[in-house]
């Protein structure tokens, strides 16, 4: 019997959540991948009370959500406890705009609680593995010479994906290999170096680039119709390097993690890692001491006799 919800029409917009993501992106320089975030959490929260506004919520309504949003138990899966955390984030900020805009008197979210989410130590390569991803990029000719140039730049920088397919001609400083980064995470922009070898490789995009009749406009990556190539289009490219590298799960975040990870492991400081990555916080940073740890226990436990159990 097909499911007759699937001909329900979607709701229109909700007026207030319109307003709240123009202004999160307004005054808070939010980037477009957290305003979608937000749009379509709480847009799941619109489908649940049908016709009503979704500022006549009120905490059982939002209980009932959370709940809704779950898998179904015959599955036998429970939501992440990082997605349920984010929901309630992305309520708990909206309805506090909703009050503190005077659209609301009560704020309903106030009495939820957050699952524990439990810290997990960033993924990353090794410096020997991470080497062999950018120098793997799958297809051929200047598609090649464009996926090597992002692979060498999200690991010779520490990008966000999304800050390296933002990316300009204009943004970068090859002969010094400085990278500007003007859309940064929460409207932060930030000057990095890249290194001489993403410089090179990127130079050699740009000169594959001029002679595949690209244009002169669209970004720094592009795609075959000569537009900015998109987020997705550069997750699929380090995933397909990593798999040709031997490393299946591959992801552009893995390289950026393994950037701050190689640097900390070479000497560098944390407040310089800070602003190489663009953390607000430098508590973010610190993640990074954990994993190095974990890496150097790893390198010990495999390599030192005494670690072994060996008897001289």
């Amino acid at each position: 019997m097909p499911d007759r919800r699937q001909d329900a029409p979607a709701p229109a917009p909700d007026p207030d959540l319109q307003a709240w993501l123009r202004s999160l992106a307004a005054e808070e320089g939010a980037s477009p991948h957290t305003l979608r975030a937000y749009g379509r959490d709480l847009g799941t929260l619109q489908a649940h009370l049908g016709p009503r506004p979704l500022r006549s919520a009120t905490l059982g309504d939002l209980r009932a959500w959370l709940v809704a949003r779950a898998p179904e138990p015959r599955s036998g899966g429970r939501a992440a406890p990082a997605s349920v955390a984010r929901r309630i984030s992305a309520a708990r900020t909206f309805f506090r705009w909703l009050k503190a805009e005077g659209r609301v008197e009560v704020d309903p979210s106030g009495r939820l609680r957050a699952p524990r989410v439990p810290r997990s130590n960033p993924a990353f390569f090794d410096v020997d593995e991470a080497a062999a991803v950018v120098e793997a990029p799958v297809q051929e000719g200047w598609f090649r010479v464009r996926n090597r140039a992002l692979l060498e730049l999200l690991y010779g920088a520490g990008l966000r994906v999304a800050e390296a397919t933002a990316l300009d001609d204009d943004d970068l400083d090859l002969e010094r290999g400085l990278v500007q980064v003007r859309s940064g995470k929460g409207g932060r922009p930030r000057r990095v170096p890249c290194g001489p070898v993403a410089a090179a490789a990127i130079q050699a995009w740009q000169e594959a680039r001029a002679l595949a009749g690209l244009g002169t406009a669209g970004g720094l990556f592009r795609n075959r119709h000569g537009t900015r190539l998109s987020t997705r289009t550069a997750w699929r490219i380090v995933h397909q390097a990593g798999s040709r590298a031997a490393q299946p799960v591959s992801h552009p975040h893995m390289l950026r993690h393994s950037c701050a990870t190689h640097l900390l492991g070479a000497g560098a400081d944390l407040r310089a890692i800070q602003e190489q990555l663009g953390h607000g916080s430098l508590l973010t940073t610190q993640r990074y001491t954990h994993v190095d740890a974990a890496h150097l226990l790893r390198v010990y436990r495999e390599a030192h006799p005494r670690a072994r159990g060996d008897r001289g």
